[in-house]
């Protein structure tokens, strides 16, 4: 006849009892960590079904002229140095977003924005002279835009494109006898940039960070130009988006 061992049940017992809490302990950490993750709910899901989509958007370029110099301002001693000074401006205009597929999307964002650009003359004396040129620009850029694939509610995305820039408030120089700076009223930049996309219930929120570059003279041809040491004037602008959509 068998004899039984009840130090041996009082081990198996203990063996099964240590297993069932470890078992027990892995589930608890598994459900805290599910809980922990929670449910995201997708905001806007059809957001990427419909053809084209409206918004408008809020901007704070900020700008400044990229030149070169002439030859009479190496060869005449009258000034000691030519700087253009980042100046704020304010943008504000509305979005036009065109669907292509699933990773491109055709942009405009047509707009209207206060410059004022400034060319800064320091002479040789320690005197300054500051030219301003104030302006209201309309501005219509065309852009491709590649996205991200969408991660529940964000998404990344990049852009790059042209835009054409026409002054509306153009001021005549009486009879060309003015010394100031002359500048085009019309522009062409090439511009590039990024965005981060954040989807709510009800609209799409986008910071972007856009860069723009000038590709014309916008320096006018005068009976004074020379004097004043330049030769070629283009913009430049850095510009810190906030779009709705």
């Amino acid at each position: 006849m068998h004899t039984i061992d009840f130090r041996n049940l009082h081990h198996l017992h203990r063996s099964k009892v240590v297993l069932l809490v470890v078992l027990f302990g892995l589930f608890m950490a598994h459900e805290s960590r599910s809980q922990g993750l929670g449910y995201k709910r997708r905001h806007l899901e059809f957001y990427d079904d419909k053809p084209i989509h409206y918004g408008f958007l809020f901007a704070v370029p900020f700008t400044r002229f990229n030149f070169q110099h002439n030859e009479s301002f190496a060869q005449s001693d009258s000034v000691l140095l030519i700087q253009s000074p980042v100046q704020p401006a304010f943008r504000m205009g509305f979005i036009i977003n065109a669907f292509l597929n699933e990773r491109f999307d055709i942009r405009t964002t047509p707009s209207v924005s206060l410059y004022d650009r400034q060319i800064k003359y320091t002479y040789p004396s320690g005197s300054e002279r500051i030219e301003k040129r104030e302006s209201t620009w309309v501005e219509i850029p065309l852009l491709l835009k590649y996205k991200s694939v969408r991660r529940v509610n964000t998404r990344m995305y990049m852009l790059a494109g042209v835009t054409l820039g026409l002054e509306t408030n153009v001021k005549r120089r009486e009879g060309g006898s003015s010394t100031r700076i002359n500048t085009a009223t019309s522009d062409l930049t090439l511009d590039y940039g990024v965005g981060f996309e954040q989807f709510f219930e009800f609209f799409k929120f986008s910071p972007e960070l856009r860069f723009s570059h000038g590709l014309v003279n916008m320096l006018q041809p005068s009976q004074h130009a020379g004097s004043t040491g330049l030769n070629r004037l283009s913009s430049h602008t850095v510009t810190l988006y906030i779009n709705f959509e």
